[in-house]
């Protein structure tokens, strides 16, 4: 599946900058889960892989950064765009009010983030393949450990079934724009630095069924996932959730422009 996209950023940097506002955003929603967590080994969990993806987006935004050549930083791609200036996928900025909706958006992105820096490994660019290398170390475990959390709460209580396939069935609508190819994803894979997203499906249903069924929750078709909504993240198309989201986290290096600590 195509969609059409019309921008003057080169597609390197395109491509860039949405592998690392996918981490930025997404390690954003956790870290609002710090002193909150329903366990005091959840609320370390969930912010330890908070901090593996911002370190992840650090060095993706930097590489974006010196490969654009228009003199801004990790810093400046962070906290001086505005939202439609952001490529994340809309998963990451979804708001989670329940526990169980943490739970399963990390675990979709999780795998879909494993399979995706897997490929990114075999990169014909040394320093995309290394960055994605580092972050497979991390990822691998976050797999692991989101998968297990959806085994624990699915086939658990009552009410943690209940609560996880609702979960389910809210997100999954925005499950389809992980596996979106665009002519960035297009240009990425023709110069050997990525792979096309559709590839990855296979892999990721094949992983998500297995989990599910354990977990004994059930998945909607993947003609649901495909909500018109999911043209929309990685080519600038946001949500108003990620507005508010950027309003707390932006907040500080705009009131004081060029403020150091």
């Amino acid at each position: 599946m195509t969609a059409v996209l019309n921008t003057s950023v080169a597609p390197l940097v395109e491509g860039l900058l949405r592998l690392g506002d996918s981490a930025l955003i997404l390690s954003q929603r956790l870290s609002a889960w710090c002193g909150h967590g329903p366990a005091i080994e959840e609320d370390m969990a969930l912010t330890n892989v908070s901090l593996d993806l911002l370190g992840q987006a650090r060095m993706w935004l930097s590489l974006a950064g010196e490969q654009e050549g228009a003199g801004r930083d990790e810093d400046a791609l962070a906290y001086l765009r505005d939202a439609h200036q952001f490529k994340n996928v809309l998963l990451a900025e979804r708001l989670d009010t329940d526990y169980a909706q943490t739970i399963v958006r990390q675990f979709f992105f999780d795998v879909w983030h494993y399979f995706l820096l897997e490929r990114l490994t075999q990169s014909s660019r040394e320093d995309i393949a290394a960055i994605a290398a580092k972050s497979l170390k991390e990822v691998t475990y976050h797999v692991r450990r989101s998968s297990d959390m959806v085994v624990r709460l699915g086939d658990g209580t009552p009410e943690s079934h209940q609560r996880m396939q609702s979960a389910i069935d809210g997100l999954w609508p925005y499950v389809g724009e992980l596996f979106v190819d665009d002519a960035i994803d297009q240009a990425w894979q023709h110069a050997g630095w990525g792979p096309l997203l559709s590839a990855l499906q296979p892999d990721w249903e094949k992983h998500v069924l297995q989990v599910i069924s354990e977990a004994t929750l059930t998945l909607p078709g993947m003609d649901a996932a495909m909500f018109p909504a999911f043209r929309g993240g990685r080519i600038g198309r946001h949500t108003e959730q990620l507005g508010f989201l950027l309003a707390k986290m932006q907040f500080l290096p705009r009131a004081y422009p060029g403020a150091a600590w």
